[in-house]
Order: C-alpha cells, then structure tokens, then sequence
C-alpha cells in the first residue's frame, strides 16, 4: 500500500503540479522532509505511530520513502494549486487535503500499514494535518515565523506525549 500510495503521488505531481515551478515550492519541500525526519529521530525509542512495509524492505525504508519523495511532492501539488482568490476558497482548499490525508491513513489503518502507540491515534492525526496544512502554507509564505510555530508545536507535542529526551 505504501508503494501504491507513492506512485499515485507521483502521478499526481506530473499530472496537476506545477512541477516546472517546482522551485518556488523547494524550500517548504524540503521544511516538510526535515519535519519528518526530526520525528523519526526524536522518537526513535518511542513512536507514536509506525508504518509496517509491504513491498519495501523495513519501517525505516518505509519512512525514507515518505519523507523523501511522498510528503514533498504532496507539498509542490499542494501548494502550487493552492487558491489565492478568497479566504472561503481557501478554508476548502484545506479541508480537502486534510480529507485526503485522512482518508488515505485510514486507509493504512485498515489494513494494518499503520499502527499507533504511546497515546497516538488516528484522531490525533487528522488534528495534526488540521494545522500540517496551513502551517506548509505559511512556510511557503513567511518562513521565519512558521519555523517558531513549529518549534513551539514540536516542544508541546513532545510534552503531551510525554517523548523522553534521553
């Protein structure tokens, strides 16, 4: 599924991105990829949620993969069709990736690519693209003040979940 998931995301990206401009959307490309990674690495001896491989070769590959090619290039075709004619467009425009997100997890849920542990769950997933979505958008925007928000959201959900730092 995981595979599945990263080949329909490439085909994505051909078809609707605005993948000649890609550029424009690198950095916030490469903000969602370092994201990733931080996550693995913070919580190496304590996950809040794993993927299980199918076709590839462990959790670790399986998260590579997501961090390297999935997550950006969901970024470059979520930001460059993202509207910018009304606020109410936008709200819209938000909501529908975060459906999709969703969806697709839920679709991982089911069949069993997922699991979640230390106090994660699903819900707690769809909150997190509630405030993925706008804050990949206001990095592509103002950078420096999405990277504060971030750091802030990092110390509070490593606090909530109670991540050891050791």
């Amino acid at each position: 599924m995981h595979v599945v998931i990263t080949l329909f995301t490439i085909y994505s990206v051909w078809r609707w991105a605005d993948w000649k401009n890609w550029h424009k959307y690198h950095t916030t490309m490469l903000f969602i990829l370092a994201g990733g990674l931080l996550y693995e690495y913070l919580t190496k001896d304590f996950t809040l949620w794993v993927f299980h491989p199918d076709f590839l070769y462990n959790h670790q590959i399986t998260v590579i993969v997501y961090a390297v090619i999935t997550m950006p290039l969901s970024v470059l075709l979520f930001l460059s069709r993202y509207p910018t004619t009304t606020k109410l467009k936008q709200i819209k425009y938000l909501f529908k990736w975060v459906f999709i997100y969703s969806l697709v997890e839920l679709a991982l849920q089911i069949s069993g690519r997922i699991s979640y542990d230390n106090g994660w769950t699903f819900w707690h997933s769809v909150m997190f693209d509630v405030m993925m979505f706008p804050m990949l958008r206001l990095h592509h925007t103002k950078p420096l003040r999405a990277y504060f928000l971030s750091l802030i959201i990092i110390v509070v959900l490593m606090w909530y979940f109670k991540v050891p730092l050791n």
